[in-house]
């Protein structure tokens, strides 16, 4: 397994679902990564400013998604504290952070960070630019999946799909070709196709992808790439998708 892998469900899905080793293992580099960015503020916080590549160092060691992770959870045990920035706020309630309590206690309280929240606030201001930097994809650039049949499609990748040295635009496009996750409708999830970047063939799940990227988005290297496929970049009109010779 990835050691950046972050499992995001509870103790109590892991377990019926024969997956406790996963949980551990992940939940331990949680703590882990709470442990080093309270080190990490401690050691370059000077009582004015933090240091200003603070958060990149522990990118470096725990990853981009397991960072993000542990700040979204960290915000949102302390919600009420007028401390974080409202964007940070607005931030952190986009990601899913499964309920987990284990004999009445919470096992995300293991994994909040305790440095000053004022402090904690400017961390999260770098991590987040970090993250930014990537230049990703995100869902304002999409065609919402909900109800898409995905065959013959552009679709973009969750990056948290992606190791962080595929995290990058080019990485996360994927022409999905079969598969009965293809279909909104059908019972089966996986999706087959090739990743437009070099053609090497892949599979996900349905929820794996963002959704469609617009086709006013794609960039002249993916036009290139989909000629050399042998895909007829006439748009779909009543799909709006793309159709394959």
């Amino acid at each position: 397994m990835d050691k950046n892998y972050v499992y995001p469900y509870s103790f109590q899905f892991a377990k019926e679902n024969q997956e406790l080793d996963l949980y551990k293992e992940s939940h331990k580099a949680n703590v882990e990564c709470r442990n080093a960015i309270e080190e990490a503020i401690a050691q370059n916080f000077d009582g004015l400013r933090l240091g200003k590549n603070t958060a990149e160092q522990i990118i470096s060691e725990f990853g981009y998604d397991r960072v993000n992770f542990v700040l979204a959870n960290s915000v949102q045990q302390k919600s009420h504290d007028g401390r974080f920035s409202c964007e940070n706020k607005e931030w952190a309630k986009e990601f899913y952070i499964s309920s987990d309590k284990v004999q009445g206690f919470d096992k995300r309280l293991e994994f909040a960070v305790d440095s000053h929240p004022a402090v904690l606030d400017g961390f999260i201001n770098q991590a987040r630019r970090a993250y930014q930097s990537l230049s990703l994809w995100e869902s304002k650039h999409c065609n919402n999946p909900t109800g898409l049949n995905f065959e013959g499609k552009v679709m973009v990748l969750h990056p948290t799909n992606l190791k962080d040295e595929y995290k990058n635009p080019r990485d996360q496009l994927v022409l999905c070709e079969d598969g009965f996750g293809c279909s909104p409708t059908a019972s089966g999830r996986k999706v087959f196709g090739r990743f437009l970047s070099d053609g090497e063939r892949c599979q996900y799940d349905r929820s794996d992808f963002i959704g469609e990227l617009k086709t006013e988005h794609l960039p002249d290297w993916a036009l290139k790439k989909l000629n050399e496929m042998g895909v007829n970049m006439e748009e779909n009109q009543d799909m709006g998708g793309i159709k394959m010779q």
